[in-house]
């Protein structure tokens, strides 16, 4: 299979990568590659995570800004890779901070790539899904959609998936770029697909969100909410989970379609949850991040921020890390909701979702920067 293929050399890449960062006394790392850590996008990654916080590694700054939620970084090995409105894919040594190269699209890049057997996928506003030589930064093929690509695609088993604007989610075969199949949506398609068990998960700008077989392209059902839905759901355990515009999150059951439980929040969300040890986080434009418990939706605890939270959390040896409107990157742990540090970027909203690799958190904002934290 592609992505245990793929794994195994991501252990090897961290291994080396280990062995660069010994002096940090930091385990041997696994890179997850795509937006959210893996396809059922929990946002888990099982590495260690930054307990205390030291300072700067190094920062990278882009011709414009680093904008909205969508263009978060992904890291193979010791490569950082992330999308930029100035309308570059950019791949950086990710102990350095060294441009290694930069790949121009037709349009802003909000898209967060996907890297599998050495090729990275991401999609641009130029209605376009690129595949690009994750060495070389060479184009190997690009798919033309109707409209823009928010939607930070999927791979499995040698086919990607992702969503655009044109009302489409769309499957195309790895390789080549030759389309498989296609299936319309009743509107924008800016959510991230979640795979699980056969079946693609995501949301809608009709506020529906949909479960398609991942083979046929075949609706099996949907479920309605009260408005938008920008957050890409997550899956554990036969239940997605999910956010909405119209202030609630949702848990469902991945094989009736049915409500399990709603929490309701008193502003929209657009953070996308995180999931381990029985609890689902996220943030919301209330400016609260949430910890629920995944069984019934009762509150562990929240904690309150300056902003909204558009940021989706990540999760590593027990601390969960997300940015805030208010211009930090916050570091609480996962268990009781006690914070443990915090990182302010001057002038800059903390919408990208952070990566943890390498020893070092790695995240977009909006001052322009790529920052990694050690």
């Amino acid at each position: 299979m592609k992505r245990v293929i793929a794994n195994a050399f991501l252990l090897i890449a961290a291994g080396t990568v280990y062995l660069i960062l010994s002096h940090l006394s930091y385990g041997a790392v696994s890179a997850e590659a795509m937006f959210r850590a893996n396809l059922e996008r929990t946002g888990v990654y099982k590495t260690q995570g930054i307990r205390r916080l030291h300072g700067v590694q190094w920062k990278f700054k882009t011709e414009r800004v680093i904008e909205a939620w969508f263009s978060s970084p992904s890291v193979s090995g010791d490569t950082v890779y992330f999308g930029s409105d100035d309308n570059y894919l950019y791949a950086l040594n990710g102990l350095t901070g060294e441009l290694k190269w930069k790949f121009k699209t037709g349009d802003v890049v909000y898209s967060s790539p996907a890297i599998a057997d050495g090729v990275v996928y991401v999609g641009s506003h130029d209605g376009s899904l690129y595949a690009v030589d994750a060495k070389t930064g060479e184009e190997r093929w690009n798919f033309r959609t109707g409209y823009r690509v928010y939607s930070s695609p999927a791979v499995s088993e040698e086919t990607i998936y992702f969503g655009s604007a044109d009302m489409y989610l769309y499957a195309v075969e790895a390789a080549t770029g030759k389309l498989l199949w296609k299936f319309k949506a009743g509107s924008w398609i800016l959510s991230s697909p979640a795979i699980a068990d056969g079946t693609i998960y995501f949301g809608c700008w009709d506020a529906y969100l949909y479960a398609v077989d991942i083979a046929t392209g075949r609706e099996k059902w949907r479920f309605k909410t009260g408005y938008r839905i920008l957050s890409s759901p997550a899956v554990v355990e036969g239940t997605v989970y999910f956010g909405s515009m119209d202030g609630i999150f949702y848990a469902v059951d991945t094989k009736s379609g049915q409500q399990r439980w709603r929490f309701k929040t008193n502003e929209r969300i657009r953070s996308s949850p995180a999931i381990q040890n029985h609890t689902v986080y996220f943030g919301a434009d209330d400016g609260q991040f949430y910890a629920l418990a995944v069984e019934n939706g009762q509150e562990k605890w929240r904690i309150k921020t300056g902003g909204p939270i558009i940021s989706s959390p990540s999760l590593a040896d027990g601390i969960v890390y997300f940015g805030s409107a208010d211009g930090h990157l916050y570091a609480v742990d996962a268990e009781t909701g006690k914070r443990r540090w915090r990182f302010n970027a001057p002038l800059g909203w903390m919408r990208s979702s952070p990566a943890v690799a390498n020893g070092m958190i790695y995240f977009g904002s909006d001052d322009g920067n790529l920052y990694a934290l050690h």
